[in-house]
């Protein structure tokens, strides 16, 4: 992998876009990154990247997309490697935890992790659970809809 150019950073995760706003999915080696990513893609999000991800730092956010030598591709446990249509870019806008315990009411506002100077929100998940695509848009458009009333000031 190639060092990351300044302004961006490469990081082990997957990632998927819904409504076009990206969803980190991060977590150790066999965690389950690309099993979620994949539940989503078939409820209709879109692969940005799966097992590396580069983000950029762009306006006030970060933008992620995939390596070259990646993009296109998913690791589908027992079946292998599958090339899937991917969008090129998409603003991050969640992170997703599979390596720790996930709190039965988690804060609100989300924990945030900061990533080349940017917050992002992060929900810890149990990628296993068959509700885990589901929460994951869940929490996706709480933000959503959250910074969307703050544009509008109400």
């Amino acid at each position: 992998m190639m060092p990351d150019e300044p302004g961006s950073k490469t990081i082990h995760a997957s990632c998927v876009a819904i409504g076009g706003h990206a969803v980190l999915i991060c977590g150790v080696s066999g965690a389950g990154k690309s099993d979620l990513a994949l539940r989503l893609l078939d409820r209709g999000a879109a692969l940005v990247s799966d097992d590396y991800t580069i983000l950029q730092r762009q306006d006030a956010g970060l933008l992620a997309s995939a390596p070259a030598n990646i993009a296109g591709y998913i690791e589908v446990r027992g079946v292998g490697i599958v090339e899937w249509p991917c969008i090129a870019a998409a603003p991050v806008v969640l992170g997703i935890r599979l390596d720790v315990p996930p709190e039965r009411l988690p804060p609100d506002p989300l924990p945030t992790r900061t990533i080349l100077e940017i917050s992002v929100p992060f929900l810890a998940l149990d990628g296993t659970q068959a509700s885990a695509a589901i929460k994951v848009e869940l929490a996706m458009r709480r933000i959503v809809d959250a910074a969307h009333k703050m544009r509008e000031g109400s």
